[in-house]
């Protein structure tokens, strides 16, 4: 009988959602999730599935950071609104590695390929998504009930611009802004906002 290969999980994971993140879905061929894994392609096919179902789980991976990244600042009630708004961006985007900055999101580089055309991947890469605006929009109704969001801005409109920030910083990440520069565009966001 043969024994079954072993590897860390977490870890093949991890690289191959780099390998994603950096390189795109179709850029990333099968050999080169073999290549950045170090697993074999009956490893693959065996413990992940096809390419897209990999890639997947790769979103998931990618999801517990954003729910850790969540966790400590949106969802933190130690901090008003908007403070845990602004903790969020600096956790999502500013504290990273300049690495990880570089190579823009995950997600929104997801969004802009063209796994646009497979309505499965969209989906999950939306659902990763909404729940940072979902968790943006409690926020936002808590500063509006205390009378901290500026008048005439809805709930849902300043979700869409905050998520647009969020989405514009990471485009602005990859194109080389350094980290300075995007805080000022997150500042200008969120002040524009504030009451």
């Amino acid at each position: 009988m043969a024994r079954p290969v072993e590897f860390d999980e977490n870890k093949v994971l991890t690289n191959a959602m780099e390998q994603f993140w950096r390189e795109g879905y179709e850029a990333s061929s099968v050999q080169k999730l073999l290549d950045c894994t170090g697993i074999n392609r009956g490893t693959l096919y065996n413990s992940f599935g096809d390419k897209d179902t990999f890639f997947k789980s790769c979103i998931d991976q990618y999801s517990k950071i954003i729910d850790q990244q969540i966790e400590s600042s949106l969802k933190n009630l130690k901090l008003n609104p908007w403070d845990a708004i602004n903790a969020y961006f600096e956790e999502a985007v500013l504290n990273i590695s300049n690495r990880h900055r570089s190579m823009g999101c995950l997600l929104v580089n997801s969004l802009c390929e063209s796994i646009n055309y497979d309505k499965d991947m969209k989906k999950v890469v939306r659902g990763s998504l909404s729940s940072i605006r979902k968790a943006i929009v409690a926020r936002l109704k808590e500063a509006q009930s205390k009378g901290k969001l500026r008048k005439g801005v809805t709930v849902e409109f300043a979700a869409d611009v905050l998520m647009n920030t969020l989405h514009g910083v990471r485009v602005n990440s990859r194109d080389g802004k350094n980290s300075k520069q995007l805080k000022e565009l997150i500042a200008y966001s969120i002040d524009s906002l504030k009451k």
